[in-house]
């Protein structure tokens, strides 16, 4: 049994502080989460504390998964971590049943899995999590309780220091699409022989003699009947989900609609693009540096554009506002969202494929941009 509960004990822990990293350094991603989930239960007027939740989670799961690693605060820290298995594992059953979002987010990007799987994971964690706080006055093991602390200590600053620094710039692991090195046209195709979407359908139709209605297969429909039988309804059920692109509904669009995406994707010089999913927030002390990079790359003769889910009256306020030189297009917002943690953010697109991405804070001079590419 001794190896048993220091298994249960290691297992929980590693997957506590992995799913409090992966979420930690990312906190805009999880914030974007908690607003799926408070949306999802009608709790829209909390979405102010979507951020603070999100960044509150992260770290008390990775402090959770800490202590019970480096075996200190055991009787404390054991009772956490099985108060949040009995919580987590009754909300995925909700998820799963209901499923109102389709990932749950509880490894942000790295890890996606279904909402039946995660539950199943929860359950696991679970019994392991209650076999931890069982034998939490038994548990003696490495490093012992000095350097437990210690390590513990360093781990947890260490940890505050990169979500302080993912806060402020970039993630430093894009687990997302649109990460540096990704060919948008390859990650937008579908093989030919990808699996494809298979689906139930249930036919329903209605007697003509007696009224009722009765449900049918396709293999014994009635569909050639017409003389006893009227289509009344029908259900389809997704049975096997098929291949999803990892890019996908990204559009470029005119005020017109017109999606000219292509126009800027195949260009073959560099392609700058500042992703604003929302104007009325983006990071105004920023905008002169951008302006600044903006008219020295169309004077170099290289496209420069802005996206954002604002409407066109909006991007012209915004645009006399601050003196902006280039054109707004219009882009889904969770698409904006997804290309870059930041608001505004900067990528830049050459053949086809993002080269570099940048936090508003890290916006390049035309200086530092001609030295990292090269440009003379």
């Amino acid at each position: 049994m001794r190896i048993i509960k220091h298994l249960a004990r290691y297992l929980v822990g590693l997957t506590f502080i992995f799913s409090g990293f992966i979420k930690g350094i990312d906190p805009w991603g999880s914030a974007y989460k908690f607003t799926d989930y408070l949306t999802a239960m009608h709790l829209d007027w909390l979405e102010w504390a979507a951020f603070p939740l999100g960044v509150l989670l992260s770290f008390a799961e990775f402090a959770i998964g800490v202590a019970l690693v480096f075996n200190v605060f055991l009787r404390l820290f054991s009772k956490l971590a099985l108060l949040f298995m009995v919580i987590f594992t009754g909300l995925t059953l909700w998820i799963a049943i209901e499923n109102p979002v389709t990932d749950c987010g509880c490894f942000g990007d790295a890890l996606v899995i279904s909402n039946w799987e995660t539950f199943y994971k929860n359950i696991v964690l679970l019994i392991l999590a209650i076999i931890v706080y069982y034998y939490r006055n038994k548990m003696k093991g490495l490093p012992g309780k000095k350097k437990g602390y210690v390590l513990s200590g360093l781990t947890v600053i260490a940890y505050a220091a990169i979500v302080i620094h993912s806060y402020n710039h970039l993630p430093p692991i894009d687990f997302r699409p649109f990460k540096v090195g990704t060919n948008i046209p390859e990650a937008m195709s579908v093989p030919e022989d990808a699996p494809q979407d298979e689906y139930e359908n249930i036919f329903y139709y209605k007697n003509k003699k007696t009224g009722e209605v009765e449900q049918f297969t396709e293999e014994n429909y009635p569909w050639q009947d017409t003389v006893n039988w009227e289509f009344d309804n029908m259900e389809s059920f997704l049975l096997i989900e098929g291949y999803d692109p990892p890019i996908h509904n990204f559009r470029i669009e005119t005020p017109e609609g017109d999606d000219i995406l292509d126009f800027f994707l195949y260009d073959e010089n560099y392609v700058f693009m500042v992703i604003a999913h929302d104007l009325s927030k983006s990071d105004a002390e920023s905008q002169e540096v951008i302006n600044s990079l903006a008219r020295w790359a169309m004077d170099q003769g290289m496209q420069f554009i802005g996206l954002t889910s604002a409407l066109p009256d909006e991007s012209e306020e915004f645009t006399q506002k601050h003196n902006v030189p280039y054109e707004f297009f219009n882009t889904d917002e969770i698409t904006l969202k997804t290309i870059v943690r930041s608001n505004p953010g900067l990528i830049i697109i050459k053949d086809a494929t993002i080269v570099a991405k940048y936090h508003y804070n890290d916006i390049p001079s035309p200086e530092d941009f001609k030295e990292e590419f090269i440009i003379k």
